[in-house]
C-alpha cells in the first residue's frame, strides 16, 4: 500500500510539473554598438586590421538549437534556422512545444554538420539561393556577409566573407572536403514564465579573434579557398554570446 501511494505521488508530481515556452531571439553588433538594416550600405565600421567597411548583406544559418537539462536530455527547439538581417528574418524563433521549467544548457551548431549539411535537401533554403556550388562540394553555405572596404585611394571595393564547408578542388576527381561547422554552447540560461533568451552575433569578432582579417588580401572568392574557411571557422567561435534572458 506505502509503494503504491509513493507511484501515484510520483505520477502527479510528474504531471503537474510547470511548463512553459521559450522564445529565443538573435541580436547584432559591433563591439556591443547594435547593428540593423537601417545601418548597412554606409561606411561605419573598422575591422581590427583598420579596413573600413560597410556592410550589404548579412544572413547566416544556423542549427539544432537546443535545451539540454541536467540530466542530459536535450529538447531541441528548431532544427534549423536562418537569420537574415537585411530581409529581418529569422530573429524570433518559439519552441513548438511547452517545456519543462528550469535550468538548461543552450547550445546550436553553425551552420550544418557533416551529416546534414546535404546537397539540395532544404527546399526553403533551396528557394533563396544559400546552396553551394556542386563544384565547391555542395551543401549549404554557413554565413554570407558582403560589403564594401575602402582601399588607399579612397575607393570602395567589395568583399564577399562567405562561410561554406571547407573545400580543396585542386583535383576535381578526388575532392576533399572538411566540415567547418561547430558547436556554440552559451551555457546556463533558466527557464520560466515564457522566457526570451537573446543570441547575440558580435560582426566584429569575424575579422579579429584569433586571426586578424586583411580585407586588402583575403575579400573576394573565399569559397573555393580551403585555408580561408579554416581562419573562418577559428574566428567564428568567438562570435556568439548569450544576452539578456527575460524574464
Amino acid at each position: 500500500m506505502v509503494l503504491a501511494v509513493l507511484l501515484v505521488s510520483c505520477e502527479k508530481k510528474e504531471i503537474n510539473e510547470p511548463t512553459t515556452f521559450v522564445t529565443v531571439q538573435f541580436s547584432h553588433n559591433w563591439d556591443e554598438t547594435a547593428v540593423t538594416k537601417a545601418d548597412f550600405n554606409t561606411v561605419k565600421f573598422v575591422n581590427a586590421n583598420g579596413n573600413r567597411l560597410s556592410i550589404e548583406r548579412l544572413r547566416y544559418l544556423i542549427s539544432n538549437i537546443t535545451l539540454t537539462n541536467a540530466e542530459n536530455t536535450p529538447l531541441q527547439i528548431k532544427a534549423y534556422n536562418l537569420v537574415d538581417v537585411g530581409e529581418k528574418t529569422g530573429f524570433n524563433l518559439q519552441s513548438d512545444n511547452p517545456i519543462p521549467e528550469g535550468n538548461y544548457t543552450l547550445s546550436f551548431t553553425f551552420g550544418l554538420n557533416a551529416a546534414n549539411n546535404r546537397d539540395g535537401v532544404y527546399q526553403d533554403l533551396n528557394s533563396v539561393s544559400f546552396n553551394v556550388p556542386k563544384m565547391l562540394g555542395g551543401g549549404y553555405h554557413f554565413m554570407q556577409l558582403d560589403g564594401k572596404y575602402l582601399l588607399a585611394n579612397t575607393q570602395l571595393a567589395n568583399f564577399n566573407y562567405h562561410v561554406i564547408r571547407a573545400a580543396d578542388i585542386t583535383d576535381p576527381i578526388n575532392m576533399v572536403l572538411q566540415d567547418t561547422s561547430f558547436k556554440v554552447n552559451l551555457g546556463e540560461v533558466t527557464i520560466k514564465n515564457n522566457a526570451i533568451v537573446e543570441i547575440k552575433m558580435n560582426i566584429s569578432e569575424w575579422f579579429k579573434n584569433p586571426n586578424t582579417w586583411n580585407l586588402n588580401i583575403l575579400n573576394t572568392v573565399l569559397m573555393p579557398n580551403f585555408n580561408a574557411q579554416l581562419l573562418m571557422n577559428e574566428n567564428g567561435k568567438s562570435v556568439f554570446s548569450l544576452g539578456t534572458v527575460i524574464p
